[in-house]
């Protein structure tokens, strides 16, 4: 297996050159705009390490898949999927222990369980939708962490149940262009998977503006009882 192996897997490709998806490259500046505003708004607010990490953690998504949809590759795949993967991880563990209040023991039983809620379900569909959805069922386990999340919320009366339904489909209407990406390559030579990037950016910053206003609450908490000042803390 070689690395530097060429992929082609979106319409927008024709060879293996560089620039060969320049509107899929080009609109992973969505990602990073959508960091860098929140990571902004995030300091402005006096928001913690953690929230910024979360902010600038699109960025690096967005950074992945330039280089994935340039050099086209097995290692640029790699910079695209790990960046993906790990804010999905460090997003839930921070809605669990920031918003939800869980101890670790809750929440890696919690992370446990939706791994093997994941599993079971990606074992049981039939390996034809994956080729029918241009491989789309491999974010199947974000699907179902915002269901969930949604549902949590709403069942608990917090506040931004409004922003993760948002984002719940706002997710769902980008993974629709991501599997029609290659069924409109007749029709349409650009694909849509640039329309993918645009909305999961959306979706991203939906997510980023949740945890930043709970990180208010978290922090004005942790104020109340230290009995420090709002201020002590910009």
């Amino acid at each position: 297996m070689s690395w530097t192996q060429p992929i082609d897997i979106y319409c927008e490709r024709t060879d293996p050159s560089f620039w060969s998806e320049p509107v899929n490259a080009i609109t992973n500046a969505a990602f990073v705009l959508a960091g860098l505003a929140a990571f902004l708004w995030a300091r402005q607010r006096g928001a913690d390490t953690w929230t910024r990490v979360l902010c600038l953690w699109v960025v690096a998504i967005g950074i992945g898949s330039f280089l994935f949809h340039t050099f086209a590759n097995r290692w640029s795949a790699l910079a695209d999927v790990i960046p993906i993967w790990t804010f999905v991880a460090i997003y839930v563990v921070y809605t669990l222990r920031r918003i939800f209040a869980l101890g670790w023991p809750g929440t890696i039983l919690a992370l446990l369980i939706g791994i093997a809620a994941s599993v079971l379900v990606m074992r049981l569909l039939p390996p034809e939708v994956a080729a029918y959805t241009n491989n789309a069922t491999q974010y199947l386990p974000a699907v179902l962490a915002l269901a969930v999340f949604a549902a949590a919320f709403a069942w608990a009366g917090r506040a931004g149940t409004g922003l993760v339904v948002a984002a719940g489909l706002v997710f769902a209407l980008s993974l629709f262009f991501r599997s029609v990406d290659p069924v409109v390559c007749g029709s349409l030579p650009l694909g849509t998977h640039f329309l993918w990037h645009i909305l999961n950016a959306t979706m991203l910053g939906l997510l980023l503006v949740l945890a930043i206003r709970h990180g208010d609450t978290h922090n004005k908490s942790a104020l109340v009882r230290t009995g420090a000042s709002p201020h002590s803390t910009r």
